[in-house]
């Protein structure tokens, strides 16, 4: 890779694939990803709390609510700033005050990551990242994408500068995910 530092920020749909192609990311080229849940997860563990999809929320809107909207944004940008890879990963991207300070920096670019709504569902009931998602009706998951945290997610997406439709196997994300590494790798 060049000199220049590139900055990936996903932000997507609910279960799109956006830790998978953060996870790739890592293996192949050894760059860090900083997510905007795992400050929450890191509270929720030290007070013994469940990381429930419910209890993360309710810790951020605590969080933002008296530290600022923006306390999460300047976190994950310290975090970037201070991480010495030529390609660093910003995870789960989901509102307007998480970008702010994202997009002022060299090297940012936002990818929107998507996939039809029913293959979303049902990888989030078989990853099993929160304990209350692998027994999630349709339903239940459609009406998680209402929720506070996740209904600003198409309105950011239409700051992104690409856009991953993750509705194929794991072999064609990798290869999209490339095309993007290839092209900003190009314009260095």
């Amino acid at each position: 890779m060049d000199n220049k530092k590139i900055i990936l920020g996903f932000t997507g749909d609910l279960a799109a694939g956006k830790t998978t192609i953060a996870k790739y990311l890592k293996a192949k080229y050894g760059s860090e990803s900083y997510r905007f849940s795992t400050m929450l997860r890191g509270m929720l563990n030290r007070i013994y709390v469940d990381n429930t999809r419910e209890n993360l929320q309710l810790l951020s809107s605590f969080v933002r609510k008296n530290f600022g909207e923006d306390i999460m944004s300047r976190v994950i940008v310290k975090d970037v700033l201070n991480d010495p890879s030529d390609l660093v990963i910003v995870e789960g991207i989901r509102r307007p005050t998480d970008v702010t300070y994202l997009k002022d920096l060299d090297g940012f670019h936002m990818v929107y990551v998507t996939a039809e709504p029913k293959i979303r569902w049902e990888r989030m009931t078989m990853r099993g990242e929160n304990p209350d998602d692998a027994k999630k009706t349709l339903d239940e998951f459609l009406a998680d994408e209402k929720a506070e945290a996740d209904s600003l997610i198409k309105e950011i997406a239409k700051q992104a500068e690409f856009t991953i439709v993750n509705d194929e196997d794991i072999e064609s994300l990798h290869h999209k995910v490339e095309e993007i590494l290839k092209k900003l790798r190009h314009e260095n």
